[in-house]
């Protein structure tokens, strides 16, 4: 969820030259093509790309090998419920032991027990827990076929007509109208709107509720206006699981463009405030990224469980040895009294009765065979060593356990209005024992909900004053402050004497620089403007724009929209966005700007431009990103070196309170410039082998030599009750480990304010450039702070004995485990002091791909809290993956975006925070709930009671 690691915060839109100098610039990078530098075109190349012939489904699948729209959740049929349900429930060792009990009570010779009431125990098992999975995987069938059998307009015969979801194919044209389903992932050919634009709600994706832009092409959309007939080809790239990225190109009407994210609708989505949209489906059924990230989370097994089935192994074992000793017992008692067996009391080895019997074999098979049957009754006899009633009595209980925490009003969120979900059974005893904790930050421990704060403009700091834009404008700050036409829902606080430059009639370069910053923040982005009247306004005014109107904005990044509200608060209102240009509206005076191109956000380059072209014909690249990346591409000269002090200073303040940050830059463009830019844009953009690097590439041409403006400073505010639940989970002994995009400054800061980091613990940070500096940086922090690592001896033991204390002893007599240990040091207060580790995303790169995994576990373990900074959501994972795989404690896993599911699946416990049930991180967890104070209460309450009643 983190602004600096999610390559899919910015979304991309295409380009529509509609103006004369676009088309005529576009030329002239055509006809030097030929001249400009190639690509590294050494990377891994897509050599089977996927055939959609738009409206022509029977040629795009006349090999048949593209599945149909129809898609299948459930995990059985008829034909294979009860085989397949069988065999995974006998993966518990003591139903395998029950199974031959039951089995051998069959036997005549051995039967202790009726014959069919041996069975009643374990059938009764089996019965209910087959019953219960079937009638989930009934539930799933039952909305298999709901979704199947939903219609949507297909174009059949030059109409649209009604058809069934599971009857469309690939390569028709499907029309959808607004707050519909799409039905399947479409590539879009036109919309409602002129320009192409259409809202879409990726809820069911990726559970955020703000409203997405998608865009066809102009060259599609003006031929469904038309009314033309729709033809053409899509190349496209192999069915997928990434939701943020497309790859394709499209030939239409003798012209060839490109397709990308920004282009495609996918299956799940609704689309909102667009009356309808006409799309071509290029992935149907399974083979849409949606069914392809539907995948349930990797079925995880108890602690107690296993332990049941080792114990059960042993004991087992143990029966075995008992009865053969009874086997052996009966076997030399026969061959001493072999021949007193027919006067012995209780046995008989023939008949004695008269009649036709008289003197045949009384069930006797002879002294081995009868030793055998001996072996075999005892195991019946002794059965009781085993009681399969625990069983039973443990899947009752953790019935019950669920039942107390769904209804526990006290993990109920009133903000989300959604209560505790139990989505796996049989792990309920693991939240007792949970050892870590693996949170993430942004929607987990904050609320997600960015606040403008602060701003560094050419070198100069303001901050934020108790006025809001209402005030602003009904007070009048100064006499050259215009007052505002918009009225956003949101209140914005602004800094008076900022808004007094920005409203000053100066031509000095700060005024310049201020300007140049505000219209970055307004442009560079992918935000949508909503403008609808004001009705409440009692101050409206009957100008050309219609009075005071209320804005909404509405973008994929809550960053975005915070800063798009910040600028409107002074002054730059983002009016109005299409596909070609954007308007925005500064103190009353319109301004047009055409967008010639826009390289979106990347994990990469970690920073977002637009290229847009004034009204002056002049062109500049706006740009706006992470510290890290940006300065190094700012130009050298004295002023800029002078302003980038002031504004790292600025930078460390802010991330010092916790503020998220980014750096605003630009600088003007060349004609040559901007054709050699053109004409790379246009061919990496229609490309299909590595379009992602391809732009990387073109955007370095742009991005560089820039001018810096300022930076900006937002704030995301803790959640309710997260100080005090870390806090309490510390106390009893659980580590938590926070995982973050952020830089390491705010990622510090916010660990102080949610009591992760406690004055009294020593940091130890890592942030290395290359291998050897950072395996230099990790030994001197165990030799700094007196660790070493230990064998692995009693390791449990000793966690459990020192757990309060956040380091553990060595007792002179015994070693710990493999993890780390404080030693006995000269220096008391050194050795006795908590431990805090901080890392960034940078180091682990190096650590966890290199032979540096187990120094950083030493010193991680006997760390009592570890905050891992700018960090991938694969990072996450491996971080997750490397305290797995090293120790036997249980670890848990808090996440609420698609980008914590790996993280969640791979700890013992996974926790998806979301109100919504489409979230991923929900579907992936096998527990879920409203916020992350409610951890709390699972683990210290219910998760200790659980534990001790299993």
């Amino acid at each position: 969820m983190e602004l600096h690691n999610n390559d899919h915060t910015y979304t991309s839109f295409d380009i529509s030259r509609s103006s004369s100098q676009a088309q005529e610039n576009l030329s002239k990078s055509r006809r030097i093509r030929n001249k400009s530098v190639d690509f590294d075109d050494n990377l891994p190349y897509s050599e089977n790309p996927r055939l959609i012939y738009i409206n022509d489904p029977r040629r795009t699948n006349d090999k048949y090998e593209f599945t149909g729209n129809e898609i299948r959740t459930s995990k059985y049929t008829l034909i294979t419920f009860l085989p397949k349900n069988l065999f995974i429930q006998f993966h518990r060792v003591a139903y395998l032991y029950f199974l031959a009990i039951a089995a051998l009570n069959q036997l005549p010779p051995l039967a202790v027990f009726g014959r069919t009431v041996s069975l009643f125990p374990l059938l009764f098992v089996l019965c209910v827990t087959a019953i219960k999975d079937g009638y989930e995987d009934w539930r799933r069938h039952r909305s298999d076929r709901n979704e199947n059998n939903r219609e949507a307009l297909v174009l059949q015969v030059g109409e649209f007509q009604m058809k069934k979801w599971k009857k469309i194919r690939a390569g028709e044209v499907v029309k959808i109208h607004a707050d519909e389903t799409i039905p399947c992932d479409m590539v879009l050919l036109g919309t409602s709107d002129p320009s192409g634009l259409a809202y879409i709600q990726t809820m069911n994706l990726d559970g955020e509720s703000n409203l997405k832009t998608r865009y066809a092409r102009q060259e599609t959309a003006s031929s469904i206006f038309e009314g033309c007939n729709v033809s053409g080809l899509i190349r496209c790239e192999q069915p997928n699981r990434n939701i943020y990225e497309f790859t394709a190109n499209m030939e239409f009407n003798g012209h060839k463009f490109p397709l990308s994210q920004s282009n495609i609708v996918l299956r799940g989505c609704q689309l909102k405030n667009t009356d309808w949209i006409i799309g071509v489906v290029v992935y149907a059924g399974q083979e849409t990224k949606a069914m392809l990230n539907s995948a349930v989370s990797p079925s995880k097994r108890s602690k107690l469980e296993g332990y049941m089935n080792r114990e059960t192994f042993w004991l087992s074992i143990f029966l075995l040895v008992m009865c053969s000793v009874v086997a052996v017992g009966m076997g030399l008692w026969l061959h001493r009294h072999k021949d007193e067996l027919d006067t012995l009391p209780y046995y008989r080895k023939t008949y004695i009765r008269e009649g036709r019997e008289n003197g045949k074999t009384y069930r006797y098979y002879g002294i081995p065979m009868e030793t055998f049957f001996s072996f075999l009754s005892s195991v019946i006899v002794f059965q009781i060593m085993i009681p399969i009633s625990l069983y039973i009595t443990m899947e009752l209980v953790r019935l019950g356990q669920s039942y107390f925490m769904i209804e526990d009003k006290h993990m109920y969120c009133s903000n989300s209005g959604s209560r505790f979900q139990c989505r796996s059974l049989n792990i309920n005893e693991d939240l007792g024992q949970i050892r870590y904790v693996f949170s993430d930050k942004t929607g987990t421990l904050t609320e997600n909900k960015m606040e403008f704060r602060k701003a560094s403009v050419y070198g100069k700091d303001y901050r934020s004053s108790n006025l809001t834009d209402d005030s602003v404008q009904d007070n009048s700050i100064t006499d050259a402050a215009v007052p505002s036409r918009w009225k956003l829902k949101s209140e914005i606080s602004v800094d008076s004497e900022l808004m007094d430059l920005l409203h000053k009639d100066l031509a000095g370069d700060e005024r310049i620089a201020a300007h140049l910053f505000f219209l970055t923040l307004a442009a560079c982005n992918t935000v949508i403007p909503i403008v609808s009247q004001d009705a409440s306004s009692s101050h409206g005014s009957s100008d050309s724009w219609g009075g005071v109107k209320a804005i909404d904005y509405q973008g994929e990044s809550p960053d975005e929209q915070a800063l798009v509200s910040a600028a409107s608060a002074y002054g730059y209102a983002l009016h109005e966005r299409t596909s070609g240009h954007i308007v925005i509206d500064i103190n009353g005076d319109k301004l047009r700007l055409d967008v010639l191109g826009l390289h979106e956000f990347d994990s990469v380059r970690k920073r977002m431009s637009v290229v847009i072209r004034f009204p002056d014909n002049t062109v500049k690249v706006l740009v706006k990103g992470a510290d890290s990346t940006m300065f190094s591409i700012l130009a050298d000269t004295e002023k800029v070196d002078q302003i980038r002090q002031a504004t790292r200073s600025h930078l460390t303040e802010y991330s010092s309170e916790g503020l998220r940050t980014l750096v605003v830059a630009a600088r003007d463009l060349t004609d040559a410039e901007l054709e050699q830019w053109q004409c790379r844009y246009e061919d990496a953009s229609t490309s299909l082998i590595d379009r992602a690097a391809k732009l990387r590439q073109t955007a370095a041409l742009v991005e560089c030599n820039l001018k810096l403006l300022g930076a900006t400073a937002i704030e995301d505010k803790l959640q309710d009750g997260v100080p005090e639940a870390i806090e309490s989970l510390r106390q009893a002994g659980i580590k938590v480990w926070v995982l973050t995009g952020d830089k390491q400054e705010t990622a510090i800061s916010i660990g102080l304010s949610c009591k992760l980091l406690t004055a009294d613990m020593q940091q130890i940070i890592i942030n290395g450039n290359s291998e050897e500096e950072c395996r230099n940086l990790l030994t001197d922090a165990m030799t700094r702070h007196g660790v070493q690592p230990a064998n692995r001896k009693k390791q449990n033991s000793k966690r459990k004995k020192n757990s309060e204390n956040g380091y553990l002893e060595i007792p002179d007599d015994t070693k710990s485990s493999n993890v780390l240990q404080r030693r006995s040091g000269k220096e008391e207060p050194d050795v006795c002091a908590p431990l805090a580790l901080i890392i960034d995303g940078n180091s682990l790169v190096y650590i966890l791909e290199k032979d540096l995994q187990s120094e950083l576990f030493d010193i991680a373990t006997s760390c009592k809290v570890v905050l891992c900074c700018r960090v991938a959501p694969l990072q996450k994972a491996g971080i997750v993956d490397l305290i797995k795989s090293r120790t036997d404690d249980m670890t848990l896993a808090i996440g609420d975006g698609a980008n914590d599911v790996s993280m969640i699946q791979m700890a013992d416990v996974g926790v998806g925070i979301c109100g919504q049930e489409g979230r991923q991180a929900v579907m992936a967890s096998d527990f879920a709930m409203g916020q992350f104070r409610f951890l709390k209460r699972l683990l210290l309450v219910h998760g200790h009671w659980n534990y001790q009643r299993v």
